[in-house]
């Protein structure tokens, strides 16, 4: 396989997903940067799985473990495991209540991590993402781990959904794309919608929030979002000074899609408090937050 090749717009992960006593491969950076020591090799990643917390007294871990990339370019970065992904697969975990025998809805899916966690409760998860490539590395980490939703009678279903169009790609020529029973089964019986790490970009979070919008409508039932989010820190040349554009973008937002005043629903937006018990491994630093949008009819 070929190796990573560091460049400027190389984006590291900053999740390295392991199990202790076993053998690690993941990159290790020297004083300038570059890969050094045991070296990842090709845009695969280490198969290695997130596990229980130590403290917490539960277990969770995948067998079979989901396939990602530690460094990919940014127009890859769906590729990676995120902290976001892994705050909201607990959070999935502990709220079993309202993923339970549902259908359900995954924006930006990236390896499918969160997706394969909600199939251990839901009825059907509808895994969504753009690029064959990525999706390809989606449905394979859902085949890995098919026993995970088998055991409790779910199903995942990996498609294409490309925020920046209003239709479902149907051509049955094309990979991952939708059946016309797929899409009367999403929008008869979905309840939940839910992202993680997908405001990076604000022409991709305004594009995020509208189809977001637009589901909710098209919907048969009133449906809950749950958004994972990172306030990230970046110095700018723009402002000569630290700023978060991005999650600032996202919040805006969130305000704007509360005060919206037309259509037939109302969204009410409030953060989720992430007290809830940690049974993945990663730091659960005070940046990460959730947010909890629920659709309800208008007055």
């Amino acid at each position: 396989m070929d190796e990573v090749t560091f460049r400027s717009d190389t984006v590291l992960s900053d999740v390295h997903l392991y199990t202790p006593n076993q053998r690690h491969l993941m990159v290790r950076l020297n004083g300038v940067g570059q890969p050094g020591g045991r070296r990842h090799h090709g845009r695969r990643s280490t198969r290695e799985p997130p596990q229980c917390h130590p403290n917490s007294g539960h277990f969770f871990r995948f067998p079979s473990c989901p396939e990602h990339t530690m460094a990919t370019p940014l127009e890859d970065v769906g590729k990676q495991v995120w902290r976001g992904a892994l705050l909201l697969a607990d959070y999935i975990l502990f709220r079993r209540d309202l993923f339970q025998g549902r259908t359900v809805l995954e924006l930006g899916a990236g390896t499918g991590l969160a997706s394969i966690v909600a199939a251990t409760v839901a009825r059907t998860v509808y895994c969504t993402d753009v690029g064959a490539d990525l999706l390809a590395m989606c449905q394979r980490n859902v085949a890995l781990n098919s026993h995970l939703a088998a055991a409790g009678g779910g199903v995942v279903k990996v498609k294409e959904l490309d925020w920046l169009k209003d239709d479902f790609c149907t051509d049955p020529e094309a990979p991952f794309s939708w059946s016309e029973g797929d899409i009367a089964d999403l929008y008869d019986h979905t309840t939940v919608l839910f992202a993680a790490e997908v405001f990076y970009d604000d022409d991709l979070t305004d594009a995020l929030f509208a189809t977001l919008s637009r589901l909710a409508h098209r919907l048969k039932n009133a449906c809950t979002a749950i958004l994972s989010v990172e306030k990230r820190l970046n110095f700018t040349l723009r402002h000569l000074d630290v700023t978060c554009e991005a999650y600032d973008h996202f919040r805006s937002s969130l305000h704007a899609l509360e005060k919206l005043a037309h259509g037939k629903l109302r969204f009410v937006v409030e953060p989720v408090e992430a007290s809830f018990p940690q049974l993945l491994v990663y730091e659960r630093i005070r940046q990460l937050e959730l947010w909890k949008i629920v659709a309800e009819p208008a007055a």
